[in-house]
């Protein structure tokens, strides 16, 4: 009989009540082998106790046991330091929270006071006549923060005046009630969250605020968020104008910053600022800013062309330290962005502070906790073994779209005429910066010699459909609005007269398969390659296709998200691209209009709707998908590059024209699939006479075999037949009966299911949307299906064509039959599906 006890590492056996004590050399031999192998083999046990002369005279199996007994301490050791750090979490969350909640209940009060002052003015005044006081008092009511333009003197003592102000302001925004802040809507605050994230009700311009939890140093967090174009997409510069330290061991900086313009329709900004960064009594650190007006004795910016000069408020962030390590901060975002500047269709954008919450305040945060995560995980698997690489990329990947977009002249971008319509802008770069490594040969064998870059672009205004969705099927469908030649000139730019280039899909296109390379913490971004299979050049490489590859930015495809800008960004690439590899972005960028902003007027316009033809089609959206109203609106904005010889211009410039327009189409074709129908129509591939035919074959063959009517209550006539199926509740799918079954109809339901539409539909194959036990089990009944007629499925898992899980409760199958009673297809009925 044999028991063992451990203490301190050291284990005591007890054989035939005698002691064995481990010696103090065997247990730091038997820590070295542990560090080396947690979990060793019986055979590798033995090797050990032949290796290592000190430990000889121990029974491998008491070596077993001391093994077990480490591994035992060294997974409580990891739970105990996993449950202090949630400890110490919820500890600073909890501070946090009961800040927050001192807050609301002070401005609860002074709202409360303010709201019985109005009263009682309210009572004291007659409708003849307009009492003065009142009117201070609503207007006082209200909110509003009026921007105070600081002194023009920009000498030391001038500037510190405006820092000190500047501190107060801020201060009074992030944990005072300066600023009437409401939850950020679809925020949910906790432990696991991004923070408290707030925007403003009421006062000048837009605001966010938030307040959240990160295990950096206070002095690391403040030196990431003032690198504001390393985290801020939208950043194009910042430049520091002048430093000046002050008494107290602060520094006051003068900055001048420019912003990008996110669509085509509407101009960039910049700012003029002053950014004070100092400590505060109780040791935190406080960096904030505020814009500056042209000052006297100091440097002044003036108006910059193809820039609109904007205004930043008291703005900045307070890091305090945490106990036990870490920091706790709060991000103030206040901001005039001159909405008169753009058109009217486009102003819910620069008018919401929901917009300034996504892109600025909740940016800063997940930038600090992705940085959090790598230096706490030297193997993060989101981002791989190189993250700062990985994260270099995608910044490239973001700011060439940029550029793209905005065509500046400081960069060399120069606008061509255009062909008589200005739906697609043409603009043409020569400078040798950005050109610098874009002449290469790609893994294809086409050799490349470029001169000049091209950029078309185009913005459009789309109704009725979620961005998220429709970037969903844009990333996962290539094929429906992309073309391989345009896609191979752009990747070998090789030397192509205009027939080649405007010729029609050569048809060899072999599908594309995503290669995930990193993500973000909470998946908001994804950084992949796109690996398109079998892409011939021209019509004689249809035999001897070959693979071509992209490196794709996708983000905001979270349906839920409000006011998320979603894009989808790409640049072709050699197989074995390097970090430093050259980037030619092209892409798309989808913008939510409507959700912005709830009060917008809803007098505004629809200044881009001449140039569309919006259609809406369908009948209804799924449980799950956030539509909204019949008139949300987005706009969506495309620019695709192509590096070409400047000889070529003119047949390059009319090939991206065509290139640009026919993806238009399609986005607008996919959309309108997409979306609900305000007035319950069809879609139009619903309306030949096939479908109506195969409607009638559906239902004729249920009843025959199941005894029973598919559709209740329906005349014999073939409209109506159609029209029932196509609002039926629940998901009806055709499949073909070839060797590999892909889908041939669904109606509006099956379509929702799948996420994708009908003209995308053949692109699917039964195979892919069910799980392992769906597949057995279709096996398993298919022989009936084919002699009996049908089959009843047990319900089970299957999934959407963007990957999502659906849940179903049960599935009929049957055989559909033709009028010469020949087996045309199987159709598929999933009842009471939802998503996962």
């Amino acid at each position: 009989m044999m028991s063992i006890s451990c203490k301190d590492g050291k284990c005591t056996i007890m054989d035939n009540g005698k002691y064995v004590r481990y010696t103090p050399e065997q247990v730091e031999a038997l820590e070295r082998l542990y560090h080396e192998c947690p979990k060793p083999s019986s055979i590798r046990r033995q090797q050990l106790i032949r290796e290592c002369p000190i430990l000889s005279h121990i029974e491998p199996k008491q070596i077993k046991v001391w093994f077990q007994n480490r591994r035992c301490r060294e997974k409580q050791r990891k739970e105990a330091s996993r449950l202090q750090s949630v400890n110490r979490k919820l500890t600073a969350m909890n501070k946090l929270l009961m800040e927050e909640n001192d807050r609301l209940q002070k401005q609860v009060s002074h709202l409360v006071y303010e709201n019985g002052c109005f009263r009682q003015h309210t009572q004291n005044t007659t409708l003849a006549t307009k009492d003065t006081s009142c009117e201070s008092v609503v207007t006082s009511g209200q909110r509003h923060l009026t921007p105070q333009h600081p002194p023009g003197d920009a000498s030391p003592a001038g500037l510190l005046s405006i820092a000190d102000e500047t501190l107060t302001e801020f201060l009074s925004k992030a944990t005072g009630t300066a600023v009437e802040w409401v939850q950020m809507p679809g925020m949910k605050p906790g432990p696991d969250s991004i923070g408290i994230v707030a925007i403003s009700h009421g006062c000048t311009g837009v605001a966010a605020r938030a307040c959240g939890l990160v295990s950096l140093e206070p002095t690391r967090v403040a030196e990431i968020l003032k690198d504001r174009p390393s985290w801020f997409r939208d950043c194009r510069a910042v430049d520091v104008l002048d430093v000046l330290p002050t008494a107290n061991g602060g520094t006051i900086e003068l900055l001048y910053m420019q912003l990008y313009a996110p669509t085509t329709l509407a101009t960039a900004r910049d700012f003029f600022l002053l950014r004070y960064t100092s400590v505060t009594e109780d040791g935190s650190l406080v960096v904030c800013e505020r814009s500056l007006s042209n000052t006297q004795n100091g440097p002044s910016i003036p108006a910059v062309p193809n820039f609109v000069r904007a205004e930043m408020l008291p703005s900045g962030y307070l890091i305090r330290p945490c106990e036990g390590g870490g920091s706790i901060i709060h991000i103030v975002d206040h901001m005039n962005l001159e909405a008169w500047s753009v058109p009217e269709v486009l102003r819910p954008l620069y008018e919401s502070s929901t917009v300034i919450a996504q892109k600025t305040t909740m940016m800063a945060l997940r930038q600090l906790r992705q940085i959090a995560q790598e230096v706490s995980q030297t193997s993060t698997p989101n981002w791989g073994r190189r993250p700062a690489a990985l994260r270099a990329l995608s910044q490239r990947l973001s700011r060439g779209f940029n550029e793209a977009v905005n065509g500046f002249t400081d960069e060399g971008w120069s606008l061509t005429g255009n062909d008589g319509m200005d739906d697609v802008t043409i603009h043409i770069n020569s400078s040798p910066e950005k050109l610098m490594g874009l002449n290469l040969s790609f893994s294809n064998g086409y050799p490349s010699v470029n001169t000049a870059v091209l950029c078309a672009k185009a913005s459009m205004l789309l109704q009725n459909v979620p961005p998220a969705l429709l970037l969903r099927f844009l990333r996962e469908h290539r094929s429906e609005w992309a073309d391989n030649n345009v896609d191979t000139y752009s990747a070998a730019a090789v030397k192509l007269g205009p027939c080649n280039l405007l010729g029609t899909r050569a048809g060899n296109f072999g599908g594309q398969v995503i290669l995930p390379l990193a993500h973000t913490i909470e998946h908001e971004e994804l950084l992949e390659v796109i690996k398109l299979e079998g892409v011939g050049l021209c019509p004689e490489d249809a035999l001897m296709g070959r693979d071509m590859f992209f490196l794709q930015l996708c983000s905001g495809i979270d349906e839920n998200a409000v006011g998320m800008c979603s894009e989808l960004i790409f640049a072709p690439i050699d197989a074995s691209f390097a970090d430093d590899a050259p980037l030619l972005p092209s892409g798309f960028r989808i913008i939510p209009l409507d959700s912005c902003k709830g009060d917008s007027s809803p007098n505004r316009t629809l200044d881009l709707a001449s140039a569309l033809e919006v259609r809406g089609a369908g009948n209804k959206a799924a449980g799950d998908r956030n539509v909204g109203n019949s008139c949300a609106r987005s706009v969506m904005t495309i620019a695709l590059e192509f590096a070409f010889e400047s000889h070529m211009q003119e047949s390059v410039a009319a090939m991206a024209r065509q290139y640009v327009r026919s993806i238009i189409s399609s986005v607008q074709r996919v959309a309108s699939a997409l979306s609900p129908s305000p007035n319950g129509g069809l879609k139009s591939p619903l309306g030949t006479p096939e479908a109506h035919t195969l409607a009638h074959w559906i239902c004729h063959s249920y009843r025959c075999y199941l005894g029973v009517e598919l559709l209740e209550g329906v005349g014999d006539g073939s409209d109506s037949i159609l029209k029932s199926m196509w609002h039926h509740s629940d998901a009806i799918v055709c499949c073909s009966m070839k060797a590999m079954p892909v889908f041939t109809f669904a109606n509006q339901a099956g379509l929702d299911m799948l996420e994708t539409t009908l003209v995308a539909l053949q692109d699917i194959s039964l195979e892919k949307i069910l799980d392992e036990n769906g597949r057995k089990g279709l096996c398993s009944e298919f022989p009936q299906i084919m002699q009996q007629g049908f089959a009843c499925l047990q319900g089970g898992i299957c999934m959407s064509s963007m990957g999502r899980p659906i849940s179903y409760e049960r599935a009929v199958a049957w055989k559909v039959v033709n009028e010469e009673e020949a087996a045309h297809c199987i159709c598929f009925m999933f009842i009471n599906w939802s998503f996962v």
